[in-house]
This record gives C-alpha cells, sequence and structure tokens, in this order.
C-alpha cells in the first residue's frame, strides 16, 4: 500500500495506535509536571471548533487529590486513580466564548454562542472528547502509557474538582504513567473496514 513520504514510521505507529493499550495498573514511577506541560503543549494543537480549547484539565497529582478523585469513581477503578501517578480529570467550559476574542480573532465568534447555552454544550461535550483524544496520543508520543475511563459520579467529581467553576464540567477521566504489562489481558477483538464503515 503507497502511502505519502510523511507519513510516520511502523514503529510510531504502534507506539501511538497497534502496540498501545488501556493499563488497569501502573509502575511505581512518577511522571513529572514539566511532562505534563509538554503534553498540554501537544494537546493545545488539536483542531477544535473556532479553536474553542474547551478542554479544561485538572490533573491530580497529589495523595490528598487522588484519595478525593477515588471517593468519586465506581469500585473497581478506585485502585487505578490511587496507583497511577496522575489522572487527568478532562472537563469543559460552558462558557467557552467568554475566550473567543483572542482566541478567534479574525471575525466575532463570541455572538454565534451567546444565547445558545444548549448548543455551547453540545460543542463542548464534543470537541473537549476531541481535545481528550489528543491527549492520550500526546502521552503515547512522549513514551507514557493511559488509562480512560468513564466509572466515575459525574455530579460528585465536578463538586471536587470544579466547585470554584461550575460552569466548568468533567467529560471524562484518564490515567497517565507508565503502564504495568501484568495489568492488561490480551486485545479484544478490533474490527475490519467493511464492519463498522461504508464509503458513499
Amino acid at each position: 500500500m503507497q502511502f505519502h513520504d510523511s507519513a510516520l514510521s511502523a514503529e510510531a505507529l504502534a507506539q501511538l495506535f497497534n502496540e498501545a493499550r488501556s493499563y488497569n495498573g501502573w509502575l511505581d514511577k512518577p511522571v513529572s509536571d514539566e511532562q505534563l506541560h509538554a503534553i498540554w503543549d501537544l494537546v493545545k494543537m488539536a483542531p477544535t471548533s473556532a479553536n474553542m480549547q474547551p478542554a479544561r484539565i485538572v490533573w491530580v497529582k497529589s495523595a490528598e487529590a487522588k484519595a478525593r478523585l477515588a471517593d468519586c469513581v465506581m469500585e473497581g477503578n478506585k485502585a487505578k486513580v490511587l496507583a497511577a501517578p496522575v489522572t487527568a480529570v478532562i472537563g469543559y467550559d460552558i462558557d467557552f466564548h467568554e475566550e473567543l476574542p483572542w482566541l478567534f480573532p479574525h471575525t466575532d465568534a463570541k455572538s454565534w454562542f451567546e444565547g445558545d447555552e444548549e448548543g455551547r454544550k453540545e460543542g463542548a461535550f464534543r470537541n473537549s472528547s476531541l481535545q481528550g483524544a489528543y491527549l492520550m496520543l500526546a502521552a503515547r508520543a512522549l513514551g507514557l502509557d493511559c488509562g480512560p475511563m468513564s466509572g466515575f459520579d459525574q455530579a460528585a467529581v465536578n463538586a471536587a474538582f470544579f466547585a470554584d467553576t461550575p460552569r466548568h464540567r468533567v467529560n471524562f477521566i484518564c490515567s497517565v504513567g507508565y503502564g504495568d504489562p501484568a495489568s492488561i489481558f490480551d486485545r479484544s477483538p478490533r474490527p475490519d473496514f467493511a464492519r463498522f464503515n461504508r464509503i458513499a
């Protein structure tokens, strides 16, 4: 199969996709603040509608913050949160449009979203999901592993981490660190193109 000369190597594709896994356990190896900054420096380059950048991320790293987050997740996720070096609470800002005058200065994009809170919620959720996916790719590109989770009490996470910013809401959470190979099982089946795709 012929691809453009700038296509990533097989090794890079393995690191990002083909050999990457969602980890349930973590090696006792820290993740530095510098690494978190490096992840964000890649995430912020992800495409979002009108460069709205709605994601608001809390990097849960301290023992106290881990304990608070563990109280918000389902029983099967508590140990994952407590053991991970850091877990990203990936939220979104319903009032992202207030930042558009500088994020998208080409036109009055803020006016597109004023008076339409439901539309803003939909756009913020969709685009923060996109940013969360890029967060996982960024972490993997920098040599880290990920463990995304959706088993949590949304209201509890919002109260624990966004109480001071009530217009921010959690989307999903994702642990980041160095995955323990003993914590994963054989990869589940993946569908071929014909199963869930069609070319119109």
